[in-house]
């Protein structure tokens, strides 16, 4: 069993390669090895934004305030507000 306090892991600036404006990343949880997967609440303020970026194993967006718009490349723009959920799913060829 592991337990990760509330307020043991410090907030961090969204780095500027992946982030445009002011965003705020709290990591949540990252799985020992072999697990791969993690979870952090990341904050956007108003008009910030991501940069192009892949997620080779896919990644899943849990809208819990506001409202934004996500897109994956290629495909239609979409608006989501809290309470949405956003899979995107790596594409295998």
């Amino acid at each position: 069993m592991k337990i990760i306090r509330a307020g043991s892991t410090p907030s961090t600036k969204g780095p500027e390669e992946y982030f445009t404006g002011t965003v705020r990343i709290d990591p949540m949880f990252q799985a020992d090895a072999p697990g791969r997967t993690g979870g952090a609440h990341v904050t956007f303020e108003p008009r910030a934004r991501t940069a192009w970026h892949t997620h080779p194993a896919g990644q899943t967006i849990i809208i819990t305030f506001g409202r934004g718009r996500v897109q994956r490349e290629g495909g239609p723009v979409e608006e989501v507000t809290a309470g949405d959920l956003a899979f995107f799913w790596r594409l295998y060829i």
